[in-house]
């Protein structure tokens, strides 16, 4: 059988193409960097978040040395706390949890990105820099007011976090 050339040439580049998108699907799931959401956190009850510790009053409070843990709730159609405030040059560990339906938990312009579950707790931990602001989104549909679920994400410098976590300005 005499295949030409150009059918050669073809399927060379055809059987290329297909290695390198196998070759960037498996750098995309193992590689530096790039880790799954944990499971670790043990479930809640979504229909008695209330009742539970982490979750009955959702608050950003310091753990460790410049380590700080954010409890946050999803419900339709927003994030508690809002905004939530975290000092600069901390690294900041969110568990997220919804009260009613699937919601996402999304902070803009960074590779902060979960999906939030009704029962489950979702944990993320992110490095922050300086002073910044970014807003939170829902990238998973949760119902007619979707499009305007969204929060707010302030990175503060120490001192008004601190100001703000004493009750400087009621926040």
């Amino acid at each position: 059988m005499h295949i030409h050339a150009y059918e050669k040439i073809w399927l060379a580049a055809s059987v290329l193409l297909i290695l390198f998108l196998l070759g960037s699907v498996t750098y995309g799931a193992v590689g530096p960097g790039v880790a799954m959401v944990s499971d670790s956190e043990p479930a809640v009850d979504a229909g008695a978040l209330d009742e539970d510790e982490r979750f009955s009053e959702p608050r950003v409070e310091q753990v460790g040395e410049n380590e700080y843990a954010a409890y946050v709730v999803a419900r339709q159609f927003g994030f508690q706390p809002d905004p939530i405030v975290v000092p600069e040059n901390s690294t900041v560990t969110f568990y997220v949890t919804s009260r009613d339906v699937i919601h996402g938990f999304e902070v803009v312009g960074t590779n902060a990105n979960t999906m939030v579950i009704p029962g489950e707790v979702s944990e993320i931990t992110v490095e922050t820099d300086g002073p910044a602001e970014y807003g939170i989104v829902c990238n998973e549909y949760c119902g007619a007011g979707h499009h305007a679920m969204e929060g707010k994400l302030e990175v503060v410098s120490q001192s008004e976090f601190d100001d703000r976590t004493n009750g400087g300005d009621g926040e």
